[in-house]
């Protein structure tokens, strides 16, 4: 089977038409549908039932659908290999990372990276931390740079690279602005904006009030840290966030028995083989967090 029609009938599945495969791969609608009736002629069997201006996958097509991101991933590995052979760092690397971490941790890296390997086609998507997992566990992604999930997860291994310490802020005119300690039952008496409990540091925090018996007064939640900063600035209420984010415009409180901290840190697929670009990717990870402040 060729692989140009193989991508046909995927980017035809995925869409849901005709002509959104034709213009993601960049062909005629006619020439998609070409590649689409020699794989059904070699496979002896029709792999789209066409009804009307809607299609729908066969039985048989449903059976190869299963099959292609097996077969991306080994055209892929081929490819990496003759490279490798070559001694070349060179080629696509797909990565994701969180909005923070793009912001405040990866321009060095990224930076660095493009200076040194500029043969490279590295793509970044940005992606809440959850969600890049997601996008590792179907091969979507070669390597995530992300808070690093609070327990292990099948089928992705992961490296820590910073250690980002947490701390309780509010506004500088909040009731509790200008105490020196405040203890956990005092805090829970106001409102709180915090991170959802679907991110990864939402469960963190909301685990250690949890543990400590103490039910918070949730007025918002959301999973971007800057949208936090901000409605706690303006007195929507404490909040958690990384130590750095803190400002003259926020005050830390420091809180009896409340020592948070969350892990950033480098995620892949234990199953799926790292590129040289991966490999340099990863070299130069390593290194920033080795020199940077935790």
């Amino acid at each position: 089977m060729d692989i140009a029609n193989l991508r046909a009938f995927a980017a035809v599945a995925h869409g849901e038409s005709f002509s959104a495969a034709a213009e993601q791969l960049h062909l005629t609608q006619p020439a998609v549908s070409k590649r689409i009736a020699v794989l059904e002629a070699e496979l002896n069997a029709p792999l789209f039932d066409r009804l009307g201006r809607r299609i729908e996958l066969t039985e048989a097509g449903r059976a190869l659908l299963r099959h292609i991101p097996e077969v991306e991933q080994s055209l892929r590995q081929a490819e990496q290999a003759v490279r490798d052979i070559n001694g070349e760092v060179s080629g696509p690397l797909r990565i994701a990372t969180s909005h923070h971490i793009g912001l405040h941790r990866l321009p060095p890296v990224l930076s660095a990276f493009q200076r040194l390997y500029p043969s490279v086609q590295l793509a970044i998507e940005f992606l809440d931390s959850e969600q890049a997992y997601e996008r590792l566990r179907v091969g979507d992604i070669e390597l995530a740079v992300v808070t690093l999930a609070p327990g292990d997860v099948s089928q992705l291994q992961s490296e820590v690279v910073w250690t980002d310490e947490l701390s309780v802020m509010v506004a500088r005119e909040h009731e509790l602005a200008n105490r020196r300690r405040v203890v956990i039952a005092e805090l829970v008496e106001y409102p709180a904006v915090l991170p959802g409990l679907d991110t990864f540091t939402g469960q963190i925090v909301h685990g250690h009030f949890d543990a400590a018996g103490a039910p918070l007064q949730l007025r918002m939640a959301t999973n971007y840290l800057e949208t936090l900063r901000m409605m706690a600035v303006v007195g929507l209420g404490w909040t958690v966030l990384p130590k750095s984010m803190a400002g003259p415009d926020l005050r830390t409180l420091r809180v009896d028995d409340t020592r948070l901290h969350r892990t950033l840190g480098l995620v892949r697929h234990q199953e799926r083989s790292l590129s040289r670009s991966a490999s340099a990717f990863l070299t130069l990870l390593r290194e920033s967090g080795e020199k940077s402040p935790q």
